[in-house]
């Protein structure tokens, strides 16, 4: 189904779901996967980083969690920005902070220099998270789990680019020279797709908003109060999800796999989170956002159970790709709810808060399930926890199902 948008001036109007989707579409992933450099640069270079300032792990670990703090607050402001400026003002941001951020890492001269500076490198690569996500939603109507999702799988592209090409950067050239160049390379790359984006928006750059589709669902509930029960949610699902994804290769060197191993799990999981997301954002289009996250919490805590009671190496393997293709798809969902629930001229910064709900969610499953393994010897204790803050997940999204079901005699009802 194609729906017209409204004119801007002498702009054609653009169609939902059309060839011209696609195109906006395919420009937002490839910015997607370059400005997502930002979330994993620094994991590659920290070994490096903390030998060549004296400093110990903590100190120099400091620049990932202030990378998280600033995708996470950047996403609400980035989404801000959305919602009022257009996209194109936003990513445009977002890339004036990646190679602001980079340069300065490149320059530090102290270690607190190089952990601040990430800070602003997270602000800058958030607007090409959230915002892409909300920004897509208003392209599509048939195929809008879809496209989210394949906005979204910039994050995990990146994640399987990016590494092995900043690694070989920093043994040939030095890691100063590689933030510089990554610096500049991200500015003049996404500089140019986002001037082809906005030739093709053309006049709906700034109020591509404004011609959206209505809301699909009404749960019946204030956007503050949906807000905050996804936000819940998303602290929820993501603290379970945190515990294989930062523990995994520590956990296979405590079973005497060798941290290499666990590397290799940590890559599969990621590799097989791209095939849950394209694959749940189809799942989204035909059963909705509401429902689709459940599957996807229900099957994750699943995954979680089956760490307690195995622990092959083979068994390792396998686990951990089934923990990336349930997994990989849960946090667009909450894009997709926001879409379907939600004003499209609020979206952007509603995706953004939920997104920055998600990342203290990973944020403190990490540190959580550390504590508790400090405590216990052992991640068996660990992996309980996640099941548990799981199945809080679970329990929020079968309630907002079941409301969706009395409004509408159905969630398939209420979201056709």
């Amino acid at each position: 189904m194609e729906t017209p948008a409204q004119k801007t001036g002498t702009t054609p109007a653009f169609m939902l779901d059309s060839r011209q989707a696609w195109i906006r579409l395919a420009l937002a992933l490839v910015i997607g996967s370059i400005g997502s450099v930002g979330m994993w640069s620094v994991v590659v270079v920290l070994p490096v980083v903390q030998t060549d300032y004296g400093a110990t792990r903590a100190a120099a670990s400091l620049a990932f969690t202030l990378a998280m703090l600033g995708f996470g607050l950047g996403g609400v402001a980035t989404g801000k920005l959305t919602d009022r400026f257009g996209i194109v003002a936003a990513i445009g941001s977002g890339v004036g902070l990646i190679g602001l951020g980079y340069l300065g890492a490149g320059l530090s001269t102290a270690l607190w220099q190089f952990n601040l500076m990430h800070f602003v490198i997270g602000a800058g690569a958030s607007a090409t998270f959230g915002p892409l996500m909300a920004e897509a939603s208003h392209w599509f109507l048939r195929y809008r789990g879809v496209a989210v999702s394949i906005a979204a799988t910039g994050n995990y592209l990146g994640g399987t680019i990016w590494p092995p090409l900043v690694n070989w950067a920093t043994q040939t050239y030095g890691w100063r020279a590689t933030h510089v160049a990554i610096g500049a390379f991200c500015v003049v790359s996404m500089a140019l797709v986002l001037a082809l984006l906005r030739a093709r928006m053309g006049g709906h750059v700034v109020a591509a908003h404004t011609a959206a589709p209505p809301p699909k669902i009404d749960l019946q509930l204030g956007t503050n109060t949906l807000t905050a029960l996804l936000c819940m949610a998303a602290i929820a699902c993501c603290v379970a999800m945190a515990m294989p994804q930062v523990h995994i290769v520590a956990y296979c060197g405590d079973l005497g796999y060798g941290v290499a191993r666990g590397a290799e799990m940590l890559s599969l999981m990621l590799a097989c989170g791209i095939i849950s997301r394209i694959g749940s954002g189809f799942l989204a289009d035909r059963i909705g956002g509401i429902a689709t996250l459940l599957i996807g919490a229900v099957a994750q805590g699943a995954a979680l159970l089956f760490y307690l009671f195995f622990d092959s190496l083979v068994s390792l393997y396998v686990i951990s790709a089934m923990f990336g293709l349930f997994q990989g798809g849960i946090v667009p969902a909450y894009a997709i709810i926001v879409r379907e629930a939600m004003p499209a001229h609020e979206a952007a910064t509603r995706v953004g808060i939920v997104i920055m709900a998600s990342v203290v969610g990973m944020s403190l499953g990490g540190w959580i399930s550390g504590l508790i393994f400090d405590a216990t010897g052992s991640y068996a204790a660990a992996f309980l926890n996640g099941i548990g803050w799981n199945a809080l997940n679970v329990a929020i999204m079968a309630a907002l199902l079941l409301r969706a079901r009395r409004r509408g005699g159905g969630s398939r009802v209420a979201m056709a």
